[in-house]
């Protein structure tokens, strides 16, 4: 009888927020071939006593920092009431008004979105599947954010599943708490592959689109394993159920975290190799994180959202880069990766930023707040101007990791700091932090200030002693190019065309360009820069005849040792009790 009495009052609750959505969207694809998705949005304006209501397209997602302008996919907008047509007027880029007399009880809006671009961020139909991210799909009323959204699908006849991780009302009709929830649930729709599993007990999903070569039973295991251990780092998980879609395509494009689940996109012959199956699991360990830190744990920017214009904080490096180090750390922790192939990744990680001449000009914290400008809009002097605040914040994850172990005698670790921020404003206060809370809680846990490294290495962009940080645990730490002889002549070319030029390089010095076609060097025709820098040594003239804008002209480049690093970890011979200790801690030994 219990049970049956909560069966009728969870149907209660369920109707009166399926009533209570005075917004409801209808999708259909009834000529997936043609791209286009055919939207209805029915309003419910009974209650309202203003002389219109204003129908907005967002003009980013969550999670890529983009202003993309999602307005420009909607054709043919129309609006009626009581099978009247109803003038709508657009009045901005992205908002489309519609007047209100009294007495209208509901407003219909219907509207095409073309969608043929196959990314984590975007939406794309075709005679194959259809893929919907909702905030570049549906309209919305920004004053009806905060309550339910409704949504309805209707798949083209020949697509027999649809996957979300959207409450599921009945068939392909589903429910959204208010417009974030809506727009944070991508939905795939098609005739993919669903493996259902559990973590910890908790519904887990893969909805699997595209022919590859995989053994889905050690996948599943791998991505279990992988999911638990990320759940141990905060030790609790904010989901009842979560939803991996996995797009495998000739050429993946990454991958895009949501509040119940994630989009992500990889080769499909990534499965093939050791390194392409690790690179895969690595991909989902990152988005799988987000659940824990963006999606809870964030910056107080970045929810609730404002879906029109840019959202900015300083603290992309933590939510972005930290989280690339703990898919690192959570797949050495699974026993995946090795603690030695570990260290030389991390060797190559470090090398690769400390080489970035923009590391040298901008702060992680400045990466994180021009993200919007710089990070999805790169140029040919991008390397030389800027630094990505993945791989710095990746990088300083890992050197505050080893400063709070190193602080606290190996009894406190970056966990904690994500423990702390989680319970804090997560539970307790439902928000997001501050930049001051944030250094706060690395001070809290440490034990002692994280205001100068915050300051020199978060906003400054000042190199971390890494020789005396690895040392504390038995570690050298070295640069095996400082003993060669490596000639170098810092420039990039493609197809005979140069692509980059290092600042303050040998190129850079002798006047080349980037777009310059290389013909000939030293009176030779050009066959590639490893060829041409084969037998090279430091101190050799090089003149190289290039064509710009269609007329040739000649530049002289003298080759210089290289400035680029190659660093090495290497533990020491003969490690004491105390280095043997942090190690444990760090690497999880």
């Amino acid at each position: 009888m219990l049970l049956k009495k909560l069966a009728i009052l969870s149907l209660f609750i369920l109707g009166f927020e399926l009533s209570a959505a005075p917004i409801k969207h209808l999708i259909q694809m009834s000529n997936p071939q043609s791209h286009y998705f055919e939207v209805t949005t029915t309003l419910d304006v009974s209650k309202e006593n203003a002389k219109y209501i204003d129908l907005k397209m967002a003009a980013w997602t969550p999670g890529s920092y983009l202003i993309r302008e999602f307005a420009r996919n909607v054709e043919q907008v129309s609006a009626t009431a009581n099978g009247n047509s109803l003038p709508i007027n657009k009045i901005s880029k992205n908002t489309w008004r519609i007047s209100i007399v009294p007495g209208m009880k509901k407003v219909q809006v219907n509207y095409l979105v073309y969608a043929f671009e196959l990314s984590v961020r975007t939406s794309y139909l075709d005679d194959v599947h259809g893929y919907i991210n909702p905030a570049n799909m549906l309209m919305y009323v920004a004053k009806w954010a905060k309550g339910p959204q409704e949504l309805e699908i209707i798949p083209h006849k020949d697509f027999k599943k649809v996957s979300t991780a959207l409450k599921n009302v009945s068939g392909f009709k589903y429910i959204a708490k208010d417009l974030d929830e809506l727009f944070d649930s991508p939905i795939e729709i098609g005739n993919h592959k669903v493996w259902d599993f559990k973590v910890n007990n908790i519904p887990h999903q893969i909805a699997f689109f595209g022919q590859t070569k995989v053994d889905s039973v050690k996948f599943i295991a791998d991505v279990t394993k992988m999911a638990q251990e990320a759940q141990n780092v905060v030790g609790t998980h904010p989901c009842d159920h979560y939803l991996f879609i996995i797009h495998n395509i000739q050429r993946g494009t990454g991958g895009l975290e949501h509040l119940y689940s994630t989009t992500c996109s990889v080769s499909r012959t990534a499965y093939e190799t050791p390194g392409g199956y690790q690179g895969v699991i690595n991909l989902l360990a990152h988005e799988y994180f987000h659940l824990w830190n963006v999606k809870r744990i964030r910056p107080i920017a970045l929810g609730p959202f404002d879906y029109e214009q840019e959202n900015y904080t300083h603290n992309l490096w933590f939510s972005e880069g930290i989280t690339s180090y703990y898919a690192e750390v959570i797949n050495l922790r699974t026993k995946m990766v090795s603690s030695d192939a570990y260290l030389i990744d991390l060797g190559k990680d470090i090398s690769s930023v400390e080489n970035t001449p923009g590391a040298s000009v901008e702060s992680a914290a400045s990466a994180s707040w021009d993200a919007w400008i710089k990070y999805y809009r790169p140029n040919e002097n991008s390397r030389n101007s800027s630094v990505s605040y993945y791989d710095k914040g990746s990088l300083l994850g890992g050197i505050l990791n080893m400063w709070i172990i190193q602080k606290t005698a190996g009894a406190k670790c970056l966990d904690d700091v994500f423990k702390l921020l989680y319970a804090n404003y997560y539970l307790k206060q439902g928000r997001g932090f501050t930049d001051a809370e944030l250094e706060n809680a690395f001070s809290t846990v440490a034990g002692t200030s994280a205001a100068g490294f915050f300051k020199d290495h978060i906003y400054g962009i000042k190199t971390p002693d890494y020789t005396g940080i690895f040392a504390k645990f038995g570690y050298t730490w070295t640069d095996a190019n400082l003993s060669k002889s490596i000639p170098y002549a810092g420039l990039s070319v493609l197809n005979n065309r140069i692509t980059s030029i290092f600042k303050a390089g040998p190129a850079f010095i002798a006047g080349l360009n980037v777009g310059d076609e290389i013909v000939q060097v030293n009176q030779t025709d050009f066959v590639g820069l490893d060829k041409l820098m084969a037998d090279k040594k430091v101190g050799d003239l090089l003149t190289f005849k290039v064509k710009r804008d269609g007329l040739e002209r000649s530049f002289e480049l003298k080759v210089t040792q290289t400035p680029l690093k190659a660093f090495e970890v290497k533990s020491v011979d003969n490690p004491t009790d105390s280095q043997l200790m942090l190690r444990k801690k760090w690497l999880s030994l």
